[in-house]
C-alpha cells in the first residue's frame, strides 16, 4: 500500500493537504472523494516526501480529542444536528489529520452510516475505546453523557501522561548536559593537559592515561563511537519491539526501585478510569475488560486483563484474577470486590482512579525529589575522575621535586 499526498478543497471551502494510504493512485482518489473531498492535487509520494507531508502534528493527542468531545456535547445540547456539528467540528479543528477524519465521518454519516461506524473508519485517530462509548451512548439514548465522560477520560489521561514526562525532563537534560560536558573535556582539555605533560618528559599516572586512551578513542575513532551508539539503540528498539523483548523490558520497569511504585499507581489509575468509563456507556463488563487490555501499555497488564476476561466468562468475579496477578495494589481489588457485593463497581472504580491520579501525582514528585540528588552524586563522580585526570600529573610532579 502506497501513501499519496494531496491538496483537496473540503465542502467548507478551505484548502486541506494531507496523506491517505491506498493500492493505487484511483483507489485514492475514490477514499477522498468518499471523505466528500474534491481533489485538486495527487501524487504518489517518495519516502522523502512522505515524512515531509506527514509534518510534525501527528495523530490528534489526548487534549484534542478532549476539546472534540467537549464542543461536541456542547453543540448538541444546543439542538445542533449531528451532521452540522460534524461540520462545524471539522472547521473550528486545528490538528490537521482530526480535521480529515472528521470530514469523512460527517459523509458517512450523511450516507446513512451510525456515528460509531463512521469513525470505525478512522482507527489511528479515534481509539477503540472511544468507538465503543460512543456506538453504546447511541444504543442507549446517552451519547452527551458518554462523550461528556470520554472527555474527562481525555482530560485524565493527558493530565497523567504530562506528570510522568515532567518527571523525566530533568534527568534528560542533566544526562545532556552531562554528555555535553565530558565530550568537551575528552576532546579539547585532557589532550591539552597530557600533550603539556608529556613534553616536559613526565610519566603519566593511570588515570591519566586512562582518560587519555578514552580521549583519543573519541577523537581518532568517534565515527566507530557514533555508530556502536546507533547500534545499540537500534538492535534495543528492534529487540523491545517483539514480543519476548516487550516482557523483558516490561519486567525490568516492574522490579525498578525508583519506578515500579509509579508504574504501578499509573497502571491502577488506568484501569480504574477506563472500566469505570466503560460501564457508565452500559458497556458489558466482559467486554469492557477487554478493551482495558488493550489501552494498557505493559504487557503484563495486557495480559493480566485478558486473563480476567477469561475468568469473568467463567462467572469468577474481576476482583479475584486481580487480586491473583499481583500487578496491583491490595486496594484495587479489595474495592471492586466491594462494588461487586455492593452491585456499585462502576462508582467504586471511578473512586479508585480519582485516588491514584493523586498517588501518581505524589509519587511524581517522590521520584523527582529522589532522582535530583542521585543525579548529583553521579555527575560529581564524573567530574572527580576527570579533574583528578588533569590533577594527578601535577601531583606526580611536586612530589619529584619535593624528593630532589
Amino acid at each position: 500500500m502506497a501513501a499519496f499526498g494531496y491538496e483537496a478543497l473540503a465542502p467548507s471551502g478551505k484548502i486541506l493537504k494531507g496523506s491517505v494510504n491506498a493500492d493505487n493512485l484511483e483507489l485514492a482518489r475514490q477514499e477522498l472523494k468518499r471523505q466528500g473531498l474534491n481533489v485538486l492535487k495527487i501524487n504518489e509520494q517518495s519516502a522523502l516526501t512522505k515524512d515531509i507531508s506527514l509534518k510534525f502534528g501527528g495523530a490528534p493527542k489526548p487534549r484534542d480529542m478532549s476539546v472534540f468531545c467537549r464542543q461536541f456535547v456542547g453543540m448538541s445540547k444546543a439542538g445542533v444536528t449531528l451532521v452540522d456539528t460534524l461540520k462545524m467540528l471539522c472547521e473550528q479543528t486545528e490538528n490537521e489529520k482530526l480535521r480529515t477524519a472528521i470530514e469523512g465521518v460527517k459523509t458517512s454519516v450523511e450516507k446513512g452510516e451510525t456515528l460509531a461506524d463512521s469513525l470505525k473508519a478512522y482507527p489511528k485517530i479515534f481509539p477503540e475505546l472511544f468507538i465503543n462509548m460512543v456506538a453504546a451512548g447511541e444504543a442507549s439514548g446517552s451519547l452527551e453523557v458518554a462523550l461528556e465522560r470520554m472527555s474527562e477520560h481525555f482530560e485524565k489521561s493527558a493530565k497523567t501522561a504530562a506528570l510522568v514526562k515532567k518527571a523525566m525532563i530533568y534527568p534528560i537534560v542533566v544526562c545532556v548536559v552531562a554528555i555535553a560536558v565530558v565530550a568537551v573535556m575528552l576532546i579539547k582539555v585532557i589532550p591539552n593537559f597530557t600533550s603539556m605533560f608529556e613534553t616536559l618528559g613526565t610519566d603519566l599516572p593511570g588515570i591519566t592515561k586512562a582518560v587519555k586512551a578514552a580521549s583519543d578513542f573519541v577523537i581518532k575513532r568517534w565515527i566507530v563511537l557514533l555508530l556502536i551508539i546507533v547500534g545499540i539503540v537500534v538492535g534495543l528498539k528492534a529487540f523491545g519491539a517483539t514480543d519476548k523483548g516487550k516482557h523483558i523490558f516490561h519486567k525490568i520497569q516492574l522490579k525498578l526501585p525508583l519506578f515500579s511504585g509509579l508504574i504501578m499507581k499509573q497502571n491502577s489509575s488506568q484501569m480504574a478510569r477506563t472500566m469505570s468509563t466503560l460501564m457508565a456507556a452500559g458497556v458489558p463488563l466482559v467486554e469492557a475488560v477487554g478493551i482495558v487490555g488493550k489501552t494498557m501499555n505493559n504487557v503484563y497488564y495486557k495480559e493480566t486483563m485478558d486473563t480476567c476476561k477469561s475468568e469473568i466468562i467463567i462467572g469468577q468475579p474481576l476482583s479475584r484474577p486481580l487480586e491473583e496477578s499481583g500487578l496491583f495494589p491490595p486496594m484495587v481489588y479489595h474495592m471492586v470486590r466491594i462494588g461487586e457485593e455492593t452491585g456499585n463497581t462502576e462508582d467504586m472504580l471511578s473512586k479508585l482512579a480519582d485516588y491514584y491520579d493523586e498517588e501518581v501525582e505524589a509519587a511524581v514528585q517522590s521520584l523527582m525529589a529522589a532522582l535530583e540528588p542521585m543525579i548529583i552524586v553521579v555527575l560529581a563522580g564524573i567530574v572527580i575522575v576527570l579533574v583528578g585526570a588533569c590533577m594527578a600529573p601535577m601531583l606526580t610532579m611536586y612530589q619529584a621535586m619535593e624528593n630532589l
